[in-house]
């Protein structure tokens, strides 16, 4: 363990999967990820960052996004080559791109992602707290204290961390949206912390809907359910669970990234101006009542 610049404890990644968060560009299998229609304006002007952009549905919300107009950063981990990927495809779009390479879960690197956003195109208007990671575990006995800390410094910590650092840029009419995940309503007996902090999340995102509403800046969320992406083949699932991956839900099959990215559009977007503190629920089927 080190210590950040904040002096706050800070867990560094653990030595559970040392493959994760992973690289698109490994799988054999490449999730669907580009826009499914052409674009009609709705973020023209809007500047927004995506994390978790790098791959997998950040990467998917981040190219619709620049095709609806918006300038997109994205911020991921350590993916470079799957971040320059996504950089591309907006910049094909016609917009701008800016990656950050970067663990969000130390507070000082969330400042840095906000403050070099602002910097280069002078505003902030819409927040996507997407990136992620989960580690699989048999029993609650076998969830290290480094893993379960790291888990949700990773999940929900740096959630506050980006809206403390946004905060002060965000004007009337922005939008915050979170990724939290069915695991929060249906369980998942294999991921014990990263179902709690999708818990936490809900929680965060409805408490900070009421805290923020007033000065017009709307926040929501999108819980997917199993979703094809590099989280899931480079750990986040047993490998033996991969190949019925996704195959429990009502329509059979897992989730494509493109099929979660509209979700996030529509709550950023005007579209959604009604909508606060509410949840999406792009799931397969999956009837969790939240």
């Amino acid at each position: 363990m080190t210590a950040s610049k904040t002096d706050a404890a800070f867990i560094e990644e653990t030595a559970e999967e040392p493959r994760m968060p992973g690289h698109e560009t490994e799988l054999d299998r490449k999730p669907k990820w580009q826009p499914r229609y052409p674009g009609s304006g709705r973020l023209e002007g809007k500047v927004a960052i995506v994390t978790g952009g790098d791959s997998g549905i950040g990467r998917a919300t981040a190219v619709l996004f620049a095709r609806e107009g918006a300038k997109v950063a994205i911020a991921y981990l350590e993916e470079s080559d799957d971040g320059k990927i996504t950089a591309d495809a907006i910049e094909k779009e016609g917009s701008e791109a800016l990656t950050f390479e970067g663990d969000l879960g130390d507070k000082d690197t969330c400042d840095r992602l906000v403050k070099q956003v602002v910097d280069k195109w002078g505003r902030l208007d819409i927040l996507i707290n997407n990136a992620g990671e989960q580690h699989p575990d048999e029993g609650i006995t076998d969830i290290t204290q480094q893993q379960l800390q790291r888990t949700f410094q990773t999940n929900i910590f740096s959630m506050f961390y980006l809206v403390q650092a946004a905060r002060p840029h965000l004007k009337s009419g922005a939008a915050i949206v979170n990724c939290t995940s069915v695991t929060m309503y249906k369980g998942s007996a294999k991921l014990l912390d990263y179902s709690a902090t999708k818990g936490a999340i809900t929680a965060f995102t409805r408490s900070l809907s009421e805290n923020l509403i007033k000065d017009g800046i709307r926040v929501n969320a999108v819980a997917p359910g199993p979703i094809w992406t590099p989280l899931n083949p480079f750990g986040g699932q047993k490998p033996e669970d991969l190949e019925d991956f996704g195959k429990d839900t009502p329509i059979g099959r897992p989730g494509e990234p493109n099929e979660v990215a509209p979700a996030f559009l529509f709550l950023a977007c005007e579209d959604g101006s009604y909508m606060s503190g509410q949840v999406l629920h792009p799931n397969g089927g999956m009837i969790v009542n939240g």
